[in-house]
């Protein structure tokens, strides 16, 4: 059946023509909906495509029983419930590559035009105030100057970059940027807002709206900037505390301010700062309103949303890991393993657990497995719940509700197998382990607590554990046999110092409540578990 995409903001033509080329893809393009109309439709839909317009509150993704992922173009995504997007299993994209350069070069011309008062200069040439708007509008010179950048993401380097060609003298904070990338940048690292405003001439914002960030301009660090500074934001309004600003301006301190973005949008026409007379430039959310940015965005969301619709690929998600086509071709052997070895740990693991722990050993160790990990934890939950509200995005979520801690490592021990994944399921003192590897390309489960066998992945299985004495094994084939339950493969393990033994057997179909009911009977059996993988 094709997958539906509705894209309720206006994209690129090419964008809207990528998604309907694709064969087992219908799109929609539906502008201008009211809440009211969004909700009644959205329950159609696999997938939406939104700009800042539509507003994903929580009651659209509560009518939204059949969506799995929105895309968002453009970088911000405040117009999206993140936090029901989670609850509720919806991956949310965005495009954080479409725009960069635009936004950049907007940034950097609000502030050359707040230095050199290039709006108010030429609303006095208009106004025909040539002489008096000469005499009044004295610029700030650059070149020299230090330049803070809060946020070295996209953005905020490519900033740093024309910044230098300026020859202004580069501090950055970024809590991700390490000091061989600063160096290799030729910026000075700060390691906080702080030192890095202290002594700035110039800050420019490039971070995105949290908890974290929400003001994260206010007095105290304006007044850690140099005497006739400027502040400059093409990132989010809720950054700077306007109020603040608004005082330092007042007061001398801080010279003026280009804003692209403010607190409440649109902002009043009382707005404080537009009372303001020189070294101000603001413009209405215009930083990524180029044609070039435009057709990217569009055209980039389009595709993610393909993608992921037609193979599963994440791009860009911010609510989970993303693993593009490579990353998928290469891991997808451990994706399978990881979604059997946690039915395995639901099945035959305690019950109540405190702790998931998933662990890499050799080069499995080297790859980015933050899915795979997800995939282990989603399929244990699947497994155990039964509910089917439990999906890779909300997993980590009712994990937390539940107070599983999910715990990954890598582990520099050799094992007999290049790369092993091993999960293993903790409460209190007792442990429960499961492991798998790649035999080639052969997905395959290697031990089940201990006892090392050697069994595919996929299929109707039997798991007898018993005491290690004759038999037993024979006892189970008969009754198999004597049911019709065809036997397609088996594995066998024994610890001889625990005097213990599992036989793992494959079948053709999934074994009866019966045919259980006298296995678990046989004398010796200590459990018998039916399982499909």
């Amino acid at each position: 059946m094709p997958k539906r995409v509705l894209v309720s903001d206006p994209i690129s033509e090419k964008g809207v023509e990528l998604l309907n080329a694709h064969p087992d893809i219908i799109a929609d393009f539906k502008v201008g909906l009211s809440p009211e109309e969004l909700i009644s439709i959205i329950g159609e839909y696999d997938a939406l495509v939104v700009r800042s317009q539509t507003k994903v509150t929580r009651e659209v993704l509560a009518a939204a029983t059949n969506l799995k992922a929105i895309g968002r173009a453009g970088v911000g995504v405040d117009n999206i419930d993140r936090e029901a997007a989670n609850s509720r299993g919806v991956i949310v994209m965005n495009t954080p590559t479409g725009n960069t350069i635009s936004t950049a070069e907007h940034a950097f011309t609000l502030m050359c035009a707040t230095a050199r008062n290039i709006a108010l200069g030429h609303a006095g040439v208009i106004a025909g105030d040539f002489k008096a708007a000469r005499k009044a509008y004295q610029g700030i010179e650059l070149n020299g100057k230090t330049l803070a950048v809060i946020g070295m993401g996209r953005i905020g380097s490519e900033f740093a970059k024309r910044a230098q060609a300026f020859n202004m003298k580069i501090v950055a904070y970024d809590p991700f940027l390490t000091q061989s990338r600063a160096d290799e940048m030729k910026v000075r690292l700060a390691g906080t807002p702080d030192e890095a405003l202290t002594g700035a001439d110039v800050v420019t914002l490039h971070v995105p709206m949290t908890d974290d960030t929400k003001h994260i301009i206010n007095a105290d660090r304006l007044a850690l900037m140099n005497q006739g500074s400027l502040v400059i934001n093409c990132a989010r309004g809720g950054l700077i505390d306007e109020i603040a600003l608004k005082a330092a301006i007042d007061s001398g301190h801080i010279a003026g301010c280009g804003l692209d973005v403010f607190e409440d949008e649109p902002p009043s026409a009382d707005h404080p700062l537009f009372e303001l007379k020189k070294h101000i430039a603001f413009t209405p959310h215009l930083g990524a309103s180029t044609n070039e940015a435009q057709e990217n965005v569009g055209i980039q969301v389009a595709e993610q949303i393909r993608d992921f619709c037609a193979t599963g690929e994440i791009r860009n998600a911010i609510n989970m890991p993303s693993l593009d086509a490579a990353a998928l071709s290469e891991l997808g052997g451990y994706l399978d393993i990881a979604r059997a070895l946690g039915k395995l740990l639901a099945k035959l693991g305690p019950a109540n657990p405190d702790s998931l722990r998933v662990s890499y050993h050799g080069a499995l160790a080297e790859k980015d497995t933050a899915l795979i990990s997800r995939s282990v934890l989603c399929s244990f939950l699947e497994a155990a719940r039964c509910d089917g509200q439990i999906n890779i995005v909300n997993a980590p979520g009712v994990a937390k509700e539940l107070g599983l801690d999910l715990i990954e490592s890598t582990i520099n021990a050799k094992t007999e197998y290049s790369e092993l994944l091993v999960a293993e399921l903790s409460k209190g003192d007792e442990k429960f382990r499961v492991s798998g590897t790649m035999i080639g390309t052969s997905a395959r489960i290697v031990e089940i607590n201990k006892l090392y066998l050697d069994i595919n992945i996929i299929g109707n299985f039997l798991i007898v554990r018993n005491n290690d004495r004759p038999g037993i094994v024979g006892a189970v084939g008969t009754a198999l046999g004597n049911a019709g339950a065809n036997i397609a493969n088996l594995s066998l393990a024994r610890n001889l110092q625990e005097n213990n033994a599992l036989t793992m057997i494959e079948l053709d179909s999934p074994v009866s409540t019966e045919i259980m009911e006298e296995i678990n009977g046989i004398t010796g059996v200590t459990q018998a578990t039916g399982i499909t993988l």
